[in-house]
């Protein structure tokens, strides 16, 4: 007799509106990813539980949001907000407030499943266009109330939290529109608040919207793309999968426009300039303590899909993954787009969680790539029919020579279909209390083995947690580390314990804080450590000139202003 296996009974329901769960879902409320058979195996075996313990979900947040705070804002000062952007563009219900407050960090899921809930804006306002920026941070400036900046919701790191109240300011309801593409300068300007999909669809269909010979790219994809906007990729410095390639955000800006309790400026249009330290370079990467980002020239790239190389290979052994890395992105035959490279636990809990049949591992191991010792390469090379066969062609060579074989292009397929959706697992987790969550760093070559066993140290030493490691972002003088634990796990101040003693290891063992998540106010109390005192006052001087009312998303963010006691 055939006996149908036990699954979970995963949540296959969108959220109702207005419930703490559609607040802290991530993505599509109606689209759900749920553990592989293989991967549910797994976790029973690892974390020592039974189909018992999957029988029942734990806090699920679906109970309606209702805050009880009273707003702090006087009626006039809300008022003098309409008559800025009309009354529709300000709200200051309890589901508003606590949504345009709260990202995506584990530590807010963890709180909002069970209701908790922490410091939320006095009013959320959205703004129409830069015009009304413009007024409402002389408004705000002028009476000491404080503006967050709220774009996509993506941050894992307390980014728009608004620690002092005041203001959310939503800048994706209406500021979210591709303005201007310049095929001489092969540039776009672009508002802040448009979401990914829809500047790269628009890109692609340069030709049909605004009469372009070329279609083009963003080259800009992070695994948050679908729900991440472009002026978030920028304050942020965040980096795409194909950074490789195009470049970290930082790198495609082009030039950007600010309002800042200071004044508004535009910095210039050049392609380099020999006119002192660059303000273009100061703003990226300011989180919104320095004013708010309003346009944004972008560079851009030719779209030529029908040319991209895909390929993955198995190496024996990390070290042999990292040393022919280290040689591709060294060689000058150009660079991969998407390239990362999986450690010994991640390829193998991987293989799992996309249901590697079983006589695909039975080879690799007949061919001496054994479990946790193997390690999977991954990539695409995009551009010019040409280049896409050089660059993979050498790829391949260097891979070879480090004892690498071939998987054909079918891994990368196949991991390229489901790159987006992968943070989709996380509520169905936490369900039955397990939590998954990730640290990142970048490191030099010269370092990386070291961050790599003494990070790994650390989250391993906490019994029964997988930590599961990848290097995604590559550039001849390193790369960075992405670390992903996973441990049962439902109490916020376990948590906090744990993911305080992670970032003091990867800075112990020299990793930057963070590579591409930027540092909000989760990373601020390390700030001054990790770069030293003359860094951080030369940081502070700036939000001083800035933003000399402290209004501008004050309480700690890039550990600039009095942070509060989360150490």
């Amino acid at each position: 007799m055939n006996f149908k296996p036990f699954r979970p009974d995963w949540t296959e329901k969108a959220p109702a509106p207005g419930t703490f769960r559609s607040i802290f879902k991530y993505g599509d409320p109606h689209y759900f990813k749920h553990p592989s058979d293989a991967w549910y195996k797994m976790m029973k075996q690892d974390f020592h539980l039974s189909d018992g313990d999957f029988s029942a979900r734990q806090s699920e947040g679906l109970m309606p949001v209702v805050l009880n705070r009273p707003s702090g804002l006087q009626p006039e000062q809300i008022d003098a907000l309409k008559a800025i952007v009309g009354p529709e563009n300000v709200a200051q219900d309890d589901y508003s407030r606590v949504k345009y407050a709260s990202g995506k960090t584990a530590e807010e899921i963890l709180e909002l499943s069970s209701g908790i809930i922490r410091e939320v804006a006095d009013a959320v306002v959205h703004p129409r266009d830069k015009h009304d920026v413009r007024k409402i941070v002389e408004y705000c400036d002028a009476l000491c109330i404080p503006l967050t900046v709220f774009s996509g919701g993506s941050s894992v790191n307390f980014g728009c939290r608004p620690v002092r109240g005041g203001i959310s300011l939503v800048v994706s309801t209406h500021m979210n529109k591709l303005l201007e593409i310049n095929e001489l300068n092969q540039t776009a300007r672009v508002q802040p608040g448009m979401f990914g999909p829809a500047y790269e669809e628009a890109l692609n269909r340069a030709p049909d919207i605004f009469n372009t010979r070329q279609r083009y790219t963003c080259g800009h994809f992070p695994q948050s793309f679908e729900y991440s906007t472009v002026g978030g990729w920028i304050v942020t410095l965040g980096s795409g999968q194909a950074s490789t390639y195009y470049g970290d955000a930082g790198d495609i800006v082009f030039s950007q426009e600010y309002v800042t309790p200071a004044g508004a400026f535009k910095t210039l249009d050049y392609p380099a300039s020999a006119t002192g330290p660059k303000v273009n370079d100061i703003m990226k990467g300011s989180e919104g303590a320095f004013g708010i980002l309003v346009e944004v020239t972008m560079k851009i790239f030719r779209f030529m899909p029908e040319n991209r190389q895909h390929f993955s290979f198995m190496y024996p052994t990390w070290e042999a993954a990292v040393d022919a890395s280290r040689e591709i992105m060294q060689s000058e035959f150009g660079k991969p787009a998407i390239y990362r490279i999986s450690d010994p636990e991640e390829t193998d809990r991987g293989l799992k969680l996309y249901g590697m049949p079983g006589f695909v591992n039975t080879y690799l191991s007949h061919r001496g790539f054994l479990t946790m010792q193997r390690c999977l390469s991954l990539g695409n090379v995009e551009g010019d029919r040409d280049y896409t066969r050089l660059v993979a062609r050498k790829i391949k060579r260097i891979a070879r020579k480090y004892g690498a074989i071939s998987l054909s292009g079918y891994a990368a397929r196949k991991w390229e279909h489901t790159r987006y959706t992968e943070p989709y697992m996380r509520e169905d987790l936490n369900d039955y209390g397990i939590l998954i969550d990730t640290l990142e760093a970048g490191v030099t070559w010269d370092n990386l083995h070291r961050l790599h066993q003494g990070v790994r140290a650390y989250i391993k030493g906490r019994p029964d947690t997988m930590c599961l490691t990848h290097a995604s972002h590559f550039y001849p003088q390193g790369t960075n580390l992405y670390f992903i634990f996973i441990a049962r796990m439902n109490n916020p101040d376990e948590y906090r314990a744990f993911q305080r003693g992670i970032i003091d290891q990867i800075q112990k063992f020299g990793g930057s804080l963070s590579h591409h998540h930027g540092v909000g106010r989760m990373i601020g109390p390390w700030m001054e450590t990790h770069l030293g005192r003359e860094q951080m006052s030369v940081l502070r001087a700036l939000k001083r000139h800035f933003d000399p009312h402290n209004i501008m998303n004050p309480g700690g963010q890039l550990g600039l202003d009095d942070i509060p006691a989360r150490r």
